[in-house]
């Protein structure tokens, strides 16, 4: 499976590693583009606490409930945390992407944080 192809998927699991090397594994929405996987999230998540210690990640096609499915190839790669312009990026592709479900909860999440948007955006290269 290429990333491509991942990033054609609706769902990818995401797993990232603690301090002490416990993996943990978390379904995100995905967009490929140029070779890498990209993901939206919030800045607060420990996902991305994660990724700034160590970035060593896997990814591979799930369902909504991180669910591997059957036979799926796992595939290890690199992460990196995107600046204020790679999120914007990030932002048009998912929107694009995922549509009316991606404004359903961008919009309101807006909203609530009062113009705030505290996301990162991640990119995945293996």
């Amino acid at each position: 499976m290429t990333l491509e192809e991942l990033g054609r998927g609706r769902y990818v699991s995401l797993t990232t590693y603690r301090k002490d090397g416990t993996p943990v594994a978390t379904p995100v929405w995905v967009v490929a583009e140029a070779g890498e996987l990209f993901i939206w999230t919030r800045t607060d998540t420990w996902k991305v606490k994660r990724i700034r210690n160590d970035a060593r990640v896997t990814v591979a096609a799930c369902d909504i409930r991180g669910r591997l499915l059957p036979g799926t190839p796992v595939l290890e790669g690199r992460a990196r945390l995107l600046d204020d312009s790679g999120l914007r990026r990030v932002r048009q592709l998912m929107s694009r992407k995922y549509r009316w479900l991606f404004w359903a909860v961008d919009i309101p999440a807006t909203l609530a944080r009062r113009g705030k948007r505290p996301h990162t955006a991640i990119a995945v290269k293996v």
